[in-house]
């Protein structure tokens, strides 16, 4: 058959006439494919940071083998950053714009759990991915090297940056990070989440400040000579009352919780030292500040009541998130392309066993399937994201890599986290992200637009400082 000799150019009009959003569909196409083709890769990597499970500040095998990963991938590695031996910062790529992607990946104490619908550890007493930060590190890593390859193939120019960030859980190690300046040059920041549902809608977090009290008394035999002894345990206990009495005179948004962690050896000795770990939380920092100063006043108070001295130690410290609809839009859109879970026969089985250890099914398992609509979520927990946000323009979204209706920080995420239904939700993060940051290069408008809302929600007046003072990285915060 005899070609026409005009086809060619035929089909080149053709293409030039083609609406401009085709390119962008080709494009993300073969993003979310490069993606899909490193998907076991991915799903290894994830399980093997679920399997170590270090807790903040410790996780050097973690922390190490994303960095090899990005490296082998062209990334330039610093690492030991901000005085956080398992903190670095990756790159690729030169000039502006400077975008972020956050990558989490420390454990939470004593959730250690093997993979099935049943409370059992893997380790008894050892740390466990209740948070899904090992999904988290390793679906950032995912999207920074798609965003590098498509900024390799088009020519793209900027830098992309990878944050790797430990200690979320109450180690503020972003903060540590903010405070060094690291984001000083940045122009944009994503991060996604771990949770039960797809979600990204504009949101904030309570401002939370946390300290470990410590108390100090005089040991003696508690019946031959109790007079003799001073005890450090009531002074905890002591203050423990006192700041229960407090809770009915603070604002309702308020949360204040405890754990004694030091509380004597044995019940025939005056326990001569003792102490408890507080978190103190707040939508505002003004009113946060205002409650902590009333938390050490009940600690003086109880100090002085039970003839013991005290002394505390501030741990972290973090800010509200400050939300950016500019940029939050963005990664709903292409949330929204990429839709959610699926689950096969094996996952369902998986899910419905799950749910039946829950006290009450608030969500059907065909939920991790759905996006959530566009709303604004009121705060709940307290992330170091926070801090970043008021410095960059942030977003991020939730994907759902937990059971619908699974508590983070339960072994039930930490089940779901080590299987396919985390690693479904990884992979729906990890697009998601690099779609979004893909948009975000080719959008200098965008940014322009991000930085000015995020100028006029922290107001003219705002002066930024870590509410965790000019202390150093807690390294030994879990031992």
């Amino acid at each position: 058959m005899k070609k026409h000799p005009y086809g060619i150019i035929v089909l080149v009009f053709v293409f030039l006439l083609l609406p401009s959003n085709t390119y962008g569909k080709a494009k993300k196409s073969d993003i979310v494919k490069s993606i899909d083709k490193q998907a076991k890769t991915y799903e290894k990597m994830a399980k093997q940071i679920w399997t170590w499970a270090e807790a903040g500040y410790q996780e050097y095998k973690s922390s190490e083998l994303l960095q090899k990963t990005l490296e082998k991938e062209g990334f330039s590695i610093e690492a030991g950053v901000a005085e956080i031996p398992t903190a670095f910062v990756a790159n690729y790529g030169s000039g502006k714009p400077v975008i972020g992607i956050l990558a989490e990946y420390d454990a939470l104490p004593g959730l250690s759990q093997e993979v099935i619908a049943e409370r059992k550890p893997r380790v008894v007493g050892a740390a466990g991915h209740g948070c899904g930060h090992h999904l988290f590190g390793t679906a950032s890593t995912a999207a920074a090297i798609a965003v590098k390859d498509w900024m390799k193939s088009s020519g793209a120019k900027g830098t992309l940056r990878l944050y790797g960030t430990p200690a979320e859980e109450g180690g503020s190690g972003k903060v540590y990070m903010v405070r060094a300046g690291l984001f000083d040059d940045v122009d944009v920041v994503l991060h996604w989440h771990a949770s039960d549902k797809n979600d990204a809608s504009p949101s904030t977090s309570l401002a939370n400040r946390s300290a470990k009290f410590r108390f100090t008394g005089y040991s003696s035999h508690a019946a031959g000579s109790p007079h003799r002894g001073r005890s450090a345990l009531d002074g905890i206990e002591a203050m423990n009352h006192m700041v229960n009495l407090m809770r009915e005179h603070v604002p309702q948004e308020t949360r204040i919780h405890y754990v004694i962690t030091r509380g004597g050896g044995a019940p025939n000795v005056v326990p001569d030292f003792a102490e408890a770990f507080y978190y103190v939380r707040h939508p505002e920092v003004e009113i946060l500040e205002d409650l902590w100063d009333r938390v050490v006043r009940t600690a003086e108070g109880a100090a002085m009541g039970t003839g013991t001295t005290m002394d505390f130690e501030i741990i972290h410290g973090n800010r509200p998130v400050l939300r950016n609809d500019v940029l939050q839009k963005v990664v709903y859109n292409n949330l929204q392309e990429i839709g959610g879970v699926k689950y096969n026969r094996e996952e369902r089985k998986f899910a419905e066993s799950i749910q039946g250890t829950f006290r009450k099914v608030d969500a059907p398992i065909e939920s991790a399937e759905e996006i959530r609509p566009w709303k604004f979520r009121p705060p709940g927990g307290s992330t170091d994201v926070g801090d970043v946000s008021w410095m960059v323009p942030t977003a991020g979204l939730n994907a759902a890599t937990w059971v619908p209706g699974t508590s983070a920080h339960t072994w039930q995420a930490v089940a779901a986290g080590g299987m396919s239904i985390g690693f479904k939700g990884l992979m729906v993060a990890a697009k998601t992200l690099a779609l979004s940051t893909v948009d975000i290069f080719e959008s200098p408008g965008t940014i322009k637009q991000a930085k000015a809302e995020l100028i006029d929600r922290r107001g003219p007046d705002f002066n930024y400082y870590a509410l965790l003072g000019e202390r150093k990285p807690p390294l030994d915060y879990r031992n």
